[in-house]
Formats: C-alpha cells, sequence, structure tokens
C-alpha cells in the first residue's frame, strides 16, 4: 500500500468536484443509506435459509461447501462478459479457473455468479444491430445485478472490457455497493495494420478506388487476433478511467493478453478482493471507492489522454448509479484545466500499445497528480491513496514486481509531460444555442477547422448521407444534420459510416461539419462534430425543425452551435415526421421499445432506470 503526499487540488477541480459534491447532498446520501443497511446485514449468505444457502453451493466441491457455510473466509462472486466471438473477450474464457485456485490459496472461495451479453460496436456499427448497443449498457447492468442478487458472496470480481460493458458492469455492481468490487480487464490486441493505413484504405473505399477484397484484408490485418482494437476509442478509454478511479490493479489496463504477466494480474485480482471485504481490517466496499472525486478523477484523466466522448454519457449514468449528479458544464471546465497530454489514434497516429510502451497509465496518472489535477487521497483496491497507480508492473521469477512508471515519456510524439502538453486544454466542449446542449471534441480537429459558418443539408440516417455523396451531390461547403438518431428515436446509434465521405469532403478542400443528436463515440475525430444533440428530434427539439439551406454556425472556439433564425421564426415551424424503421426490419429492436421510452436524455446518462 502506497502512502500519498498531499499536492494542492488545482482550484478550477477544486470547485467543480465541491460543486458536485453539493448538487449530489440528497441522492448520495439516500445512495449510501441503502448501502449501509446492506453493510449492517452482515455476510449476505448468513441471512439465507438453509434451503436457499443449500442450493447456493449445491454445485461446490465438498471443501468449497464447508468453506461457504462457515462464513469465516470470504466467497467471491464472478460476473463475465466472455464470449468467443468477440477478440476483446475471448481472453477471459479461462479466467474463473484463475480466479478459483487463486483465492483457494487463501482459504477462500470463488463461483462464476452469472454472465452478462457483450456487444461489439465493431461488429454493428452501420448496421440494425446499432440500435441496441446503448441500452446494451443498461442490460448489462441489470444482468449484473442480477447475478448478485442470490446474495452469496463477500466480494465481486467483474470481468469485461469494451465500450457499454465496463459502464454497464460498474452500474451493476454499484447497485450492491457494500461489496468490495476489482474490475479485471484482458488487454489490447497486439498492434496490426497502422491506423492511418486503415484510415486510407476506408477512404479509398468509399471512393470506389479499392474493392470489398481490399478493404476488408485491410481491416483484418488491423483486427487480427485476441485482445481489444488497438485505437484508443471507448473500450481503452475504459481501461484508463478505471485505473484513475482505483478500481483495477495497478497498471493492469493495457498488458497484453495470456502471457505470463497478465495471468499474475488476474491472480492479483482475486487476492486483492478476498483481503479487502467485510471479513478482514481492510475493508473497502464499492460505495466507499466511487464517489465524487474519484469520478472527477475519471473525467479529468479522459481529457487528459482524448479519450471517448461516449464516456459524456456512461459516466455521469455510473454517477448517477452512486447517487452523484454530474453535468457537461462539469465536464467543461475540467476541460478547460486539463492538458492534453497524449496523441494516441483517432488523435494521433500511435495505438495503445505505443502508448503503453512510452509510460502508458502510471506516467499519465503520476503527471497528473504532480500538476495538482487529481484527487490523490482517495480510496482504491488498493490502498488508500492514487499515487499507488502511477506504478507499473513486471515479473521477477514468476511473482509480480511493482515499480514507479518511468519520469520522463519514451516518445514525446506521443506522450508528453504536464508542464509541456500537446495542447493546454482537454478538447471536449459543452456547445450550447438556440439547437440546445450537445459535445464536441476537438482533440483531433485543426484549429482552422473548429469555426464554420454554412448551409445545412438534413438527413435522417447515415445511409441518405452515403448515397448523396455517391451522386455528387455533396462537393460544396455544407453542416450535415443527421436527425432522429437520438436514443428515443433509434436507441442512439454511433454513426461511424459518416467519417469517410466527410473526412474526404474535408480533404478536398470543403468546409464541413456534423451536426447529430446521434453519437460518434471514441472514433470522432478530425472533422468538427456537435454530437448527442438534445433535446432529440423525436423529443421535439429545434433539431427536427431545420430545414436544407438553413445557416448553422458551429463555433467551437465560443462554444456555441447556432442556427440563423429568430426563437420565433423557429418555434413556428412544423417538426419534420419521425420515420422508424419498419416492423418487418427490427432486428430484434422490438424488444427495447420500452427502453426507448423511458430514456432520459445523453446529459442524464441516457440511462433507462436512474431518472
Amino acid at each position: 500500500m502506497t502512502s500519498t503526499k498531499q499536492i494542492p487540488l488545482h482550484p478550477i477541480v477544486a470547485k467543480v468536484t465541491e460543486r458536485i459534491r453539493l448538487r449530489s447532498v440528497a441522492s448520495r446520501k439516500a445512495y449510501l443509506d441503502k448501502c449501509q443497511s446492506m453493510r449492517r446485514k452482515g455476510t449476505q449468505r448468513g441471512q439465507l435459509s438453509c434451503s436457499n444457502l443449500a442450493h447456493g453451493f449445491a454445485a461446490c466441491s465438498q471443501d468449497d461447501k464447508q468453506r461457504i457455510r462457515l462464513e469465516e473466509a470470504a466467497n467471491i462472486g464472478i460476473v463475465s462478459a466472455y464470449n468467443d466471438m468477440l477478440s476483446a473477450h475471448k481472453p477471459l474464457e479461462n479466467y474463473p479457473d484463475i480466479i478459483r485456485k487463486a483465492v483457494t490459496e487463501l482459504g477462500c472461495t470463488a463461483q462464476f455468479a452469472g454472465g452478462t451479453p457483450a456487444m461489439c460496436d465493431g461488429v454493428t456499427q452501420g448496421a440494425e444491430g446499432m440500435e441496441l448497443s446503448l441500452f446494451s449498457r443498461d442490460t448489462i447492468a441489470m444482468s449484473t445485478a442480477i447475478a448478485l442478487t442470490h446474495n452469496m458472496f463477500d466480494g465481486v470480481l467483474c470481468l469485461g472490457v469494451c465500450d457499454k460493458i465496463v459502464p454497464g458492469l460498474l452500474m451493476g455492481a454499484l447497485s450492491f455497493g457494500h461489496l468490495p468490487l476489482i474490475m479485471v480487464p484482458a488487454g489490447p490486441m497486439s498492434t496490426g495494420l497502422s491506423n492511418d493505413d486503415k484510415a486510407n484504405i476506408r477512404q479509398l473505399y468509399a471512393e470506389g478506388k479499392v474493392g470489398r477484397e481490399e478493404l476488408l484484408e485491410a481491416e483484418a490485418s488491423a483486427y487480427h487476433g485476441e485482445g481489444t482494437c488497438t485505437f484508443y476509442g471507448t473500450a481503452n478509454s475504459n481501461q484508463m478511467l478505471m485505473e484513475a478511479m482505483g478500481l483495477h490493479v495497478p497498471g493492469t489496463a493495457f498488458v497484453p493478453p495470456n502471457g505470463a504477466l497478465r495471468q499474475e494480474l488476474t491472480r492479483a485480482a482475486a487476492q486483492q478482493v478476498c483481503k479487502i471485504t467485510a471479513l478482514t481490517p481492510n475493508y473497502t466496499p464499492l460505495c466507499d471507492v466511487v464517489d465524487e472525486r474519484s469520478l472527477v478523477n475519471a473525467i479529468v484523466t479522459l481529457l487528459a489522454t482524448g479519450g471517448s466522448t461516449n464516456h459524456s454519457i456512461h459516466w455521469i449514468a455510473i454517477a448517477r448509479a452512486a447517487g452523484i449528479i454530474i453535468d457537461w458544464q462539469d465536464y467543461a471546465e475540467l476541460s478547460d484545466a486539463t492538458p492534453l497530454l497524449c496523441r494516441i489514434y483517432p488523435n494521433g497516429k500511435a495505438d495503445v500499445n505505443h502508448f503503453h510502451a512510452a509510460g502508458g497509465t502510471g506516467y499519465v496518472i503520476a503527471e497528473l497528480i504532480a500538476a495538482g489535477l487529481l484527487h490523490a487521497d482517495v480510496n482504491t483496491v488498493w490502498g488508500k491513496g492514487l499515487q499507488c497507480y502511477s506504478q507499473a508492473p513486471s515479473l521477477n521469477g514468476g511473482a509480480i514486481n511493482w515499480q514507479e512508471s518511468p519520469t520522463a515519456s519514451a516518445d514525446l510524439d506521443v506522450l508528453r509531460p504536464a508542464n509541456k502538453p500537446f495542447d493546454p486544454h482537454g478538447g471536449m466542449k459543452l456547445l450550447t444555442g438556440k439547437l440546445g446542449r450537445s459535445i464536441i471534441k476537438v482533440s483531433a480537429v485543426k484549429p482552422e477547422h473548429r469555426y464554420i459558418e454554412a448551409p445545412a443539408l438534413v438527413f435522417e440516417n447515415q445511409e441518405d448521407l452515403k448515397l448523396a455523396f455517391d451522386k455528387g451531390e455533396l462537393e460544396r461547403d455544407f453542416v450535415a444534420v443527421v436527425r432522429f438518431q437520438g436514443p428515443k428515436a433509434n436507441g442512439m446509434p454511433e454513426l461511424h459510416k459518416l467519417t469517410p465521405y466527410l473526412g474526404i469532403l474535408q480533404e478536398r478542400g470543403f468546409k464541413v461539419a456534423l451536426v447529430t443528436d446521434g453519437r460518434m463515440s471514441g472514433a470522432s475525430g478530425k472533422i468538427p462534430a456537435a454530437i448527442h444533440l438534445y433535446p432529440e428530434a423525436l423529443a421535439g427539439g429545434p433539431i427536427a425543425k431545420i430545414q436544407n439551406g438553413d445557416m448553422l454556425i458551429l463555433d467551437a472556439e465560443k462554444e456555441t452551435l447556432e442556427i440563423l433564425l429568430s426563437v420565433e421564426e423557429l418555434s413556428q415551424r412544423e417538426a419534420a415526421d419521425f420515420h422508424p424503421a419498419p416492423a418487418s426490419d427490427n432486428y430484434g429492436r422490438d424488444l427495447f421499445a420500452g427502453l426507448r421510452a423511458n430514456v432520459g436524455t445523453a446529459e442524464e446518462g441516457a440511462a433507462t432506470f436512474l431518472n
């Protein structure tokens, strides 16, 4: 356990944290009261009837049955997003066996409590399945709660990596916040085809200059083995933020899958969670780790690394699951105070393996602590204080050895110190105006592209924009307005199909931008994009009233998104009609109608059960 030297907090970080705390007093108290009530009941399986308990350990070995019934040693619940179709989750296949053996060495037990779904936006983007993607997060949260509701467990290990999966696992576990939790990842795949080369092939395909075979070969060379995709999208942002919140074994995020170090880190997670249950003097429940300070740490680290815009939704939902209320103004103010320390694709050429080799999570956390941008005195699953997350693990004689991360970046083109950043600001901004509130990520947008005044071209799906591109109708300056993409309309899919076409037009010298009530994720890059706009079109948002030719202004520097119409003119217009997908073409989407009807706004976390 590492003690932490107190460093004065940056005044903006202190101000935003205190504002969040005050805003959340009532909801946080209600949450902590619930957790305290569950704590007072003691060992959960001790409250079960004999019949309940017998059902709970019926399939265990005789030794494990004896340990579980005595209630003197921890029984750990494993919740996993394993499946063998998705590269990021395939390495999790053998984790339960590793975990069981590791906890047995301490005289404890572990049971596989339940599995959660794990879908991949990389597979579903541009297809019907993307309309289930956002809501899969809440489904994962609910399935995590179902796994833990058997009340057999003293601690939890959640195995998961990708976009909606880590937020969903954490949201579900927070409903059992009296239990300790450690998140257990799998690591990134090895580097394949470079991100620049992959993007170039995609653009050539969009222009019709290469065929499907060439495109598929390029994609297969980029995504070629077990582990997460190597660009810094939502999945890898998840892992960075788990480090910053103290919910990992330190330095776990970007260690490759299946090697000896990765196996030992998984063993370390299993044994550590046994050491912090209520049966020990070091009891560290999840509700004591996730508070307004650790959430601010996550946001600052997201901004410092140029992470995914999806987390302007997911971390708000996670916070609400812990009784804490965060909004986009908090993100914007923290972004102004946070320097950009990283250039990882899509904000640069490097992938996460290169980032890890240059100094990785430990270097970033050490720099941010030294700059007063992180709360260092937080609770973590590894002990008091965040300073231990500035360490990097390695193997020494088969055992893990933690050492302080290098004090200098190994590649200043990828990773820089806080006093010499790539940019003095984090790059995520809140845009406001007559059209509503939206988010823009400018860390990969060149300064000359951060202001655009151009006529609107309105589309109601990605395919219509592609068709217009193919017909040569987009050879001009314009702002693409893609609407009816919000959570109530169609589940708020990510609009990745737009990226190559808009990128080509920008490279041809046209001024282009995107305005949408949908998402663009961690893959949003060089095109100025006002995303997550709300009120969404289906909820009566003004975006439903925009017409072709309306002049729009997107000004990222002044943080405004405007339509050059008066409020009166806009209010007198009729909203466009919504044309949902036909019932015969639903691909499971009909099952999520209730979630669409009940979902909150993007700035409320687009959650279906926290409103």
